[in-house]
């Protein structure tokens, strides 16, 4: 029996790895002269190049000859930063993508004057850690797994005081998702280690994500070792030959007590453990042991398969250590018969990077000025507004909260020897008050696109060689308050669009022009009155009167390649709305049915319905253009006088509501149907996101709102709400919240500010109630809201509570704890923490392969010992010691 759950298990399905390939991966070595790249590292087979092509500031220098022989071939050279306060690598990276990023140090007192330097490292806006190199004569190396946001990652070395920046080598490699996992923030290695007392490192091509495995040994364990193959498929891609080896306590009755100090001391950590059995057991022996951590979690009766198969035990959610470190013990049981074993170990902690990159509109477009313009200005590196002491030189930012982009509002480059036209790309500058472009030697017109930056105040292009005629509608906005500075333009006429008498002229065919269509629009009016008095009335009293704006001209008709039917067919097909089926917010829904064979659902406007011709109309014109297996089909629609219908394909099952609240039958729904419909609803999702031109969002996902078929197959349904959001650098849609409470993401509630994001939140909370078959709020809870009593529930590791307990535990473990940590990074705070809906079908899939193959694997941890390395480069202080 477990006391507290520490640890998820991942099973051991067949995951597909990429083949000896250096895919993705970027390998820099700095400094390295242009000429001399590439080159294949001859201890790796790692094809290196030069940095040049990423950075255009700093120096090249090399460590001090007599080190040449100690150190491999990327750290001979080194590239340091004798000028400006921010120095940054700009690399092209896949966006979401989870990359492996490794940078290395190495001083080899290169300048001769022995002085070991000390600098900040930051990870695009946010600082990463502080470099201190004093006393590390073998240099030092600093990784981390994160995920980029965008598709540049800028890695800057920041001058904190009188010693100069250095940086030896940059390495990123892309890992496959799911490999580790966080709730959010990224994850700053500690130590990753294989356990055995050799010195050999294992990295690329054992390990085809190049992780760095170290040796790890102490006179307090015993090595055991195996020449058999071992099945190191799974998740996690442990290289085989890192399980070729592992350590058991020398006194055999004792436990396994690894210690270790994460840095900071009150750093959350995550720790991942790797077992492989890899002695043959006799039929009468039995390794058996329990995964103790800093005495407040215990994994009990923890066994590993005898089939020499890979099994990883990681904690479920990041731990703080107590003040003396982490203790983690493996403890033989009663029950065993061999001593705890353990064959590798890696533990990390979170570090969260709050800040919101800056907009990437204007991200986008501050470079390609810079570009254009080929700026060389020293401070224009990184993040142009963050952080805000480093903010580019000349230019300005506004700044709301760490969740929303900075935006830039103020860009002064006069006098900066700027030559040719202004460029277009500066009007996707959208929030920008004040240009300055004055004292150049600008040529060519002055461009019509500066009037349409709606937000300019200023704008300054005296002293510069523009010629032509200044355009109507820039003149124009000085009566909105702009101020206009062309003087020192001799080529320039600035007052021949002043056509005075032409306006004159024009008025007489404009007024002429415009009673015309005031006379037409007063035909059409009439007309559309006699029409609308000549229509039946034979709605029953139930029907709404409320609401029908759609009769006058202020709503537009919609065109229809779908059936539209008479308000008299609806009332047939339903048989005078003799059975109702069920009631939303739009109205009643009725079964139907159209030539007698073909069954609907018929959903009527109530005359309560806070909804409407809005969303009618919008659900209408959303469903005529869409078309997938997971969206529920529009058969067609009602749209006479008072009387608005919607008339859909039926679905038997109802919805998944009901079925996961055991009102619809009293079926209990097993784990895998759950994960299937899951699945379903994630694809309908992912098309509205992707697949839809415009993209869609449905603000409105919830378990009422998946529907199912006669064989429970997931449609999504109810588009009452979807507004389309933009594709191009703008990321969002400002409206006013709508939604349903527990479901509705807090960011957009807070911001009015609609991502895909949103229904992200949304669709998170559907899995925890579709795991959990729990209230989304129940105020009798300690934790009222759904998404807080998971978080509790998870930090105690309590899987048995979380879960429905209608399933009677009949789940693979595995495939529950991903579809938790799935759930979980779905319903962050931060939008940007977020996945995509591709990500999250993705995770879903890879839960189901996992629990069809019900491999029954269980969760665990494992010990570690002082370590004996022949590295080149220090190692963190943060590694474990074993007793």
């Amino acid at each position: 029996m477990m006391k507290h759950l520490l640890l998820a298990m991942i099973g051991t399905f067949a995951v597909m790895v990429g083949a000896q390939s250096q895919e993705g991966f970027i390998s820099l070595d700095c400094g390295l002269p242009i000429e001399e790249s590439p080159y294949s590292d001859p201890s790796t087979g790692i094809t290196f190049t030069s940095d040049s092509t990423v950075n255009q500031t700093g120096k090249s220098g090399s460590i001090d000859k007599e080190l040449n022989k100690i150190f491999r071939k990327p750290y001979l050279t080194l590239r340091y930063f004798p000028e400006g306060q921010r120095n940054c690598y700009s690399l092209s990276v896949k966006r979401v993508t989870y990359y492996l990023i490794s940078v290395t140090f190495i001083y080899g007192n290169y300048d001769g004057l022995n002085v070991f330097p000390n600098f900040d490292l930051y990870l695009g806006p946010d600082k990463w850690t502080t470099i201190d190199m004093e006393g590390r004569q073998n240099g030092t190396n600093e990784e981390i797994i994160h995920r980029p946001m965008s598709n540049s990652l800028d890695i800057c070395l920041v001058k904190t005081g009188a010693t100069t920046p250095m940086i030896s080598a940059i390495e990123l490699r892309p890992l496959r998702d799911g490999i580790y996992f966080m709730r959010s923030g990224s994850l700053r290695k500690s130590f990753r280690v294989y356990c055995s007392n050799t010195d050999r490192e294992i990295r690329y091509i054992d390990d085809v994500y190049d992780r760095v495995w170290v040796p790890f040994f102490s006179p307090s364990l015993t090595e055991i070792t195996t020449s058999l193959g071992i099945n190191s498929s799974g998740t996690f891609a442990v290289p085989e030959s890192v399980l070729k080896s592992a350590v058991t306590p020398a006194n055999a009755s004792k436990p396994l007590i690894i210690t270790w100090t994460p840095k900071p001391s009150n750093a959350e950590v995550y720790v991942y453990m790797h077992f492989a059995e890899i002695q043959t057991l006799q039929a009468n022996e039995r390794r058996e042991f329990d995964v103790v951590l800093n005495e407040n979690f215990t994994w009990s009766g923890f066994n590993i398969p005898k089939l020499r198969r890979l099994r990883t035990l990681y904690t479920g959610a990041p731990i703080k250590c107590d003040s003396v470190g982490c203790k983690l013990q493996l403890v033989k049981t009663p029950n065993s018969t061999l001593p705890p074993l353990i064959n590798a170990l890696e533990a990390y902690t979170l570090v969260e990077f709050p800040q919101v990159e800056t907009s990437p509109s204007d991200l986008a477009a501050i470079k390609n000025i810079k570009a254009t313009y080929r700026l060389g200005t020293i401070s224009w590196q990184g993040d142009p507004c963050l952080p805000q002491k480093l903010s580019w030189e000349n230019l300005r930012c506004s700044y709301i909260d760490t969740f929303t982009p900075p935006r830039i509002v103020s860009l002064n480059l006069s006098a900066s020897g700027l030559t040719g036209s202004i460029p277009p790309i500066i009007q996707n500058l959208t929030q920008i008050q004040e240009l300055d472009l004055s004292n150049n030697s600008l040529t060519g017109n002055v461009p019509a696109f500066l009037a349409n930056i709606k937000s300019l105040s200023l704008i300054n292009l005296s002293w510069n060689n523009l010629s032509g005629s200044v355009p109507q509608t820039l003149l124009d906005r000085r009566n909105e308050g702009l101020v206009l500075n062309l003087e020192g333009n001799p080529d320039l006429d600035r007052f021949n669009s002043f056509k005075p008498k032409q306006k004159k002229g024009f008025m007489l065919p404009a007024i002429a022009s415009a009673a015309c269509v005031l006379v037409v629009v007063v035909v059409v009016a009439l007309i559309f009155v006699f029409r609308k008095k000549k229509l039946p009335s034979n709605a029953p009293p139930s029907m709404p009167t409320t609401d029908v704006g759609h009769t006058s001209q202020s709503q537009p008709s919609f065109p229809s390649n779908k059936i539209k039917f008479t308000y008299t067919e609806v009332q047939e097909m339903t048989n005078n709305f003799g059975r109702a089926l069920g009631e939303g917010g739009f109205g009643v829904v009725y079964h139907g049915c159209i030539n007698g064979t073909e069954q609907v659902a018929v959903k009527l406007l109530s005359q309560s319905s806070s909804q409407g011709y809005k969303h009618f109309k919008a659900e209408v014109e959303l469903l005529m253009r869409v078309h997938h297996i997971n969206l529920v089909s529009l058969v067609g629609y009602c749209d006479e006088g008072d009387h608005l219908a919607l008339i859909y394909q039926y679905m038997p099952n109802g919805d998944l509501k009901q079925h996961v609240s055991g009102k619809h039958g009293g079926v209990v729904l097993s784990w895998e149907t759950r994960l299937k419909i899951a699945v379903n609803a994630a694809l309908g999702l992912e098309y509205l996101h992707t697949g839809c031109k415009p993209p869609m969002v449905h603000r409105d996902i919830k378990c009422t709102n998946i529907l199912l078929d006669e064989s429970f197959q997931a449609k999504l349904a109810d588009f009452g709400l979807s507004r389309s959001f933009p594709t191009g650098p703008e990321t969002y849609v400002s409206t006013v919240v709508a939604g349903t409470p527990g479901y509705l993401d807090p960011e957009y509630y807070h911001t009015n500010r609609l991502t895909e994001k949103s229904d992200v939140y949304s669709f998170g909370i559907v899995l925890l109630e579709i795991m959990t078959n729990r209230p989304i709020i129940e105020q009798s809870r300690e934790k009222p809201h759904i998404v807080e009593w998971v978080e509790s529930m998870i930090r105690k590791g309590d899987i048995g509570n979380i879960m429905d307990p209608n399933l009677h535990q009949d789940y693979d473990t595995g495939s529950v704890w991903k579809a938790i940590e799935l759930a979980m990074t779905c319903v962050s705070h931060m939008s940007t923490r977020r996945p995509n809906m591709s990500r999250v079908v993705n995770d879903l899939k890879e839960c189901l392969i996992s629990e069809n193959l019900k491999s029954g694997e269980s969760p665990g941890m494992d010990p570690m010992s002082t370590i004996k390395f022949g590295r080149d480069i220090d190692e963190s202080d943060m590694l474990p010691k074993a007793r």
